[in-house]
């Protein structure tokens, strides 16, 4: 099974100069926990949850609508292409402990996302649990959900 069988299509994105609230809305909107963010190409230049959003307007102590997705987004973002095998997409969301991780095209530009319940529902799927195993998607979900020591956080 590769990325693009799996992937929910088209992704949810916003822009990098949107206001926070945009943001907060279309996850609303779009039952979702984690967005791609675009530039004005549309290519991938960060990711940003509901978490990061949370946070920005604590921190900040300011509304959301008078913050940009800029300053709470993440800038280094772990992605995969369409043509990747899904269990190279999971070690990649399992070593570098990620619930998301967007798919993007050779412009890098979003075409989809992968999620921990992407993975879940097909991990328990009766033809895939005699392919692959549910111990896999459990390794897959143990690791992403281990915490994070001080020295992976400063890396």
């Amino acid at each position: 099974m590769r990325a693009r069988d799996l992937m929910t299509s088209p992704p949810i994105t916003v822009h990098v100069n949107d206001p926070l609230n945009l943001a907060a809305q279309r996850m609303w909107d779009h039952d979702c926990g984690a967005l791609a963010v675009v530039n004005d190409e549309g290519a991938l230049t960060g990711m940003i949850t509901d978490r990061d959003i949370c946070m920005a307007a604590l921190m900040q102590g300011r509304s959301l609508d008078s913050l940009l997705v800029n300053i709470a987004m993440a800038k280094h973002v772990v992605s995969a292409t369409p043509d990747e095998m899904i269990g190279v997409v999971e070690q990649r969301m399992a070593t570098n402990q990620i619930r998301r991780i967007p798919i993007v095209d050779a412009a890098n530009k979003p075409v989809g996302m992968i999620s921990l319940n992407d993975l879940v529902i097909e991990g328990t799927r009766p033809d895939t649990r005699m392919r692959h195993g549910v111990g896999k998607v459990v390794d897959t979900l143990a690791a992403i959900c281990r915490h994070r020591t001080p020295a992976q956080e400063a890396a």
